[in-house]
Formats: structure tokens, C-alpha cells, sequence
């Protein structure tokens, strides 16, 4: 049957929004669709999977009870600031209540112009749609909180960017779209009422508990700071790169969102930095924990006047509660490396192995895969020969035996994955589906579905890129 719509931001004031349909895709085609993320929000499969289905995914047709919409927004881009953003190439469809009782958007991305496109065709190439659908459905597999990728469709036309590639449309799921560009975009025309209204809706939506509580602003503000926090130790610990830390790229409900240039780390560096976008590398793999409290900064900043009707104590409310980012980021990111290490917590060695890996060229990924064999009985050579210095690298391994706790071994495997979205593997199959072959694209999706499982068949996506193949750069899509 249909989608079973409800779409509450639709029911917000006007000015939240510009409602107009997607740009119909002339001839719809399906590339993939998440079977299990369907099931999981409620969908009937076989109905997606129709040519009715189909034409809802590509932005084709409109289904009943949707509601296209793209929203407004502002936000800091790089540090500077732009006015006025919004979804320039994406409908939120509606949204749509799964059978654990959570509210989860439906929206098209590179589905077509809106208000909100400045220049842009409002278009999206295949190789960013199938970007994100496989970095995205990674990080729900490796446990991050994310946005997940429902479908990928053709639309039948062709988008110029450098050369003229397939068009796509993502069909994204989240638990909002709600941005900390959302409440720039009122705070920034001085609409009070709007920031209060979008203040609401976000308590209602995701933190319902707390409708009624006084101060209930000062406690949404400290549990959305808590979320960042927690994502972003997340992200570190994956040797993440986000690429594109813009405020209107940070999401409310703590789901990472916007996969553009990201990238995932080879050879460790603290500087490592892919996106073409990022001339001095402000956000940086070890960047991210600071621009992240920037931006919940300015987000603080556009609470003001909720958190208490006297200035100077509104702002003091407002410093705390974003003080809390580094309290809260620390605690989880050296209980995430006290896990992934296999000892207790120690944050000098961890800072220590940091300087041997970019001393050494050491992969950050197969460290931590290696040394979780290692604890299972696996052979010293899985770590020892990642280092370019021998000597060096077998100093450090017993550096670490002395420290290990074995009865941490198994805690290991639940947080070191063995596969990532390497990217010369991403690269490699997002330029064999512009050619119209699937088949590089579906086993690496399937190897990624599981990625703290070792699989002898899948091996080669284990090693990290020849230097021909490695990826310097990567872009943004748009």
C-alpha cells in the first residue's frame, strides 16, 4: 500500500518552508532499495518496489498524502555567513511513523530547483548519490547515528558538471532535517517567535519528555550539545572525516548528516583533510571536536533569549551548557579508545601511538583490526609490519602487551572494524556505475553491511590503497 504519511513540519508556519513538488524525472529507474530499512520504518516493500513506488522515489510523481516541501534555513559555511541557504536541491516528502513509535522524514535529494537553489541546477550526479548511500548505510552498520539512504533512482537525465554523468535522486530517511542552520535562519531576521515555534517542535518531536519541565530550553540545548558530542567522538574513533562541518550541515537530533566530501582515514595523520572544498583545513580529522563546539556556539547564541529573559544570565546559562561539549567528548572518546586499545584508560599512550602512526605511515584502520587478532592469538607480524620502522613498531607492541587487559578481547571486536569505505574502493565503484556497471557498487555495500565480521571472500577490501590508487581529494557533488 501507499506510505501512511503524517508531515508535521508541514503543519509549522509557512515561512519554515517553500511547498512545491519535485521535478518530475522523466524515465524513473531503480538502482537499489533498502529492503531492510523499509521493513524497519514501516513500508511495504512490494509497494516501493512498483512502478508507483518508483515514481515516488525519483520524484517522478507525488504520492497521496505527501506533502513536498523544502526547507529554510541559514548557516556558517567554512566561518563565514550566508543568510539564507535552505534545501536547494531536495523535497521533503513527508514524514512517516515506523513501528517503534518514531517520527522519521522521507526526503528526495537531487530531486530539483527550489526557492532556495541560488544558482544550482537543484540536480544531483549518480556517483554523490551512491556516495552517500554507501558511507551512510556504513555508519548505521558500524553503530553511528546517521541518516540512512531508503532507495537510489535514475531520473533519466543527464546533470553537466565537469562532464556531462547519469542524474540520481537519494532517497533519505532521518529523524528530522532540523539543522542548527534552521534556527540561524529565524535567529538571524531577528523572529523570536520562529526560534520559540522551531524550539517546540524540536522538544516535541525528540525530546518529549521534557515538554513540560521549566527550563526545559536550557535542557534541550544541553542534550543536543551531548549529542554532538557523543557523534563526533563516534567519528574520530572511525578515523572519520566529515569534510563539509558547516552549521547548516549539523543536525538537531545528533544523526551525522551531509556525506559530501567525506573521507576515511588510510595512513594516520592528525591533519588529514580530503575535501577539494577545504583550502586550510578547517576541518581537519583532529579539527573536528572544536568546530563542532563552534557551531554549537552558535547555536547557543540563537537560544539567548530562551534561556532567560535577563541577558547577562542567558548568557551565562548558554556558556555552560556548550562548556559541557569537551567534558562530555573526552569521557567518550577515551572510553572509545580504552575499548578499541583493550586496556585501561590511558590518554598518553593513546597520544603516544598517535605520533609512532604518523611517524610510521601506520594505517589507522588495520592498527586496531590487527591488534584485536592479536588479543584473539593472532600473529605479532598483523601489527608489527604496518610500521616502516620495524624496531619502532615491535617497541610499541610490547608497549601495549604490558598494558593490554585479555579479557577486554572480545569488547575489541564490537568497536574495530575490519572493513571501512576505503576510498580508493568507494572511487573505484561510483566510476564503474557511471558506466552502468552495479557490480562494484553492491559487493562493496554488501562487504560494508557487516564490517566488524572477517570474511575470507572479501579480503581485498581489507588493504589499503596501492599509491596510485590513493585519494587525495574528494568532492562535494553539488
Amino acid at each position: 500500500m501507499p506510505i501512511a504519511f503524517d508531515n508535521s513540519y508541514a503543519r509549522l508556519p509557512g515561512r519554515f518552508y517553500a511547498k512545491l513538488n519535485p521535478d518530475p524525472a522523466p524515465r524513473p529507474g531503480l538502482i537499489r532499495l533498502n529492503h531492510a530499512l523499509a521493513l524497519k520504518i514501516g513500508l511495504d516493500v512490494d509497494w516501493l518496489a512498483s512502478a508507483d513506488g518508483i515514481a515516488m522515489l525519483s520524484g517522478a510523481a507525488v504520492a497521496e498524502g505527501s506533502e513536498p516541501l523544502a526547507m529554510a534555513y541559514a548557516g556558517h559555511q567554512f566561518g563565514g555567513w550566508s543568510h539564507q541557504l535552505g534545501d536547494g536541491r531536495a523535497h521533503l516528502l513527508g514524514e512517516v511513523m515506523g513501528p517503534d513509535g518514531i517520527r522519521r522524514d522521507i526526503q528526495l535529494k537531487g530531486s530539483g530547483r527550489t526557492p532556495f537553489s541560488r544558482m544550482g541546477d537543484g540536480k544531483s550526479a549518480l556517483g554523490p548519490v551512491l556516495r552517500e548511500y554507501l558511507i551512510s548505510e556504513f555508519m548505521a552498520a558500524a553503530g553511528v547515528p546517521t541518516t540512512r539512504a531508503l532507495a537510489a533512482t535514475l531520473t533519466g537525465v543527464r546533470v553537466q558538471r565537469e562532464t556531462s554523468q547519469p542524474g540520481a535522486v537519494l532517497v533519505r530517511v532521518a529523524e528530522s532535517h532540523v539543522r542548527v542552520g534552521t534556527f540561524q535562519y529565524f535567529h538571524a531576521r531577528e523572529d523570536a517567535d520562529g526560534v520559540r515555534t522551531l524550539a517546540d517542535y524540536v522538544i516535541d518531536r525528540h525530546d518529549p519528555d521534557i515538554r513540560q519541565v521549566e527550563g526545559r530550553y536550557r535542557i534541550l540545548l544541553d542534550t543536543i550539545v551531548e549529542r554532538q558530542a557523543q557523534l563526533v567522538a563516534q567519528w574520530m574513533g572511525l578515523g572519520f572525516i566529515h569534510g563539509v562541518m558547516n552549521t547548516d550541515n549539523m543536525q538537531i537530533a545528533g544523526e551525522t548528516i551531509d556525506y559530501g566530501p567525506c573521507a576515511f582515514m588510510d595512513a594516520f595523520h592528525p591533519g588529514a583533510v580530503f575535501s577539494s572544498i577545504d583550502h586550510g583545513g578547517r576541518y581537519a580529522w583532529s579539527n573536528q571536536p572544536g568546530i563542532a563546539a563552534w557551531n554549537l556556539s552558535r547555536l547557543a547564541e540563537t537560544f539567548l533569549p530562551l534561556l532567560h529573559e535577563d541577558a547577562d544570565k542567558a548568557v551565562k546559562i548558554a556558556r555552560d551548557s556548550v562548556g559541557r561539549f569537551s567534558h562530555v567528548f573526552n569521557a567518550a572518546l577515551n572510553d572509545l579508545y580504552r575499548r578499541k586499545f583493550g586496556i585501561a584508560e590511558d590518554p598518553q599512550f593513546v597520544q603516544a601511538t598517535f605520533r609512532a602512526m604518523t611517524d610510521c605511515g601506520v594505517d589507522y584502520t588495520l592498527l586496531f583490526s590487527g591488534l584485536t587478532r592479536i588479543a584473539l592469538g593472532g600473529d605479532d607480524a598483523l601489527v608489527v609490519d604496518l610500521f616502516h620502522d620495524a624496531d619502532r613498531g615491535k617497541n610499541w607492541l610490547a608497549a601495549w602487551r604490558e598494558k593490554h587487559d585479555r579479557e577486554k578481547a572480545h569488547t575489541m571486536i564490537t568497536v574495530n572494524p575490519i572493513f571501512i569505505p576505503r576510498n580508493h574502493r568507494v572511487d573505484h565503484a561510483l566510476k564503474s556505475a557511471n558506466d552502468g556497471n552495479y557490480k562494484a557498487f553492491e559487493e562493496l555495500l554488501e562487504v560494508l553491511a557487516n564490517p566488524y565480521d572477517a570474511r575470507e571472500q572479501f579480503e581485498k577490501y581489507e588493504a589499503p590503497p596501492k599509491p596510485e590508487e590513493i585519494v587525495h581529494q574528494t568532492f562535494c557533488g553539488t
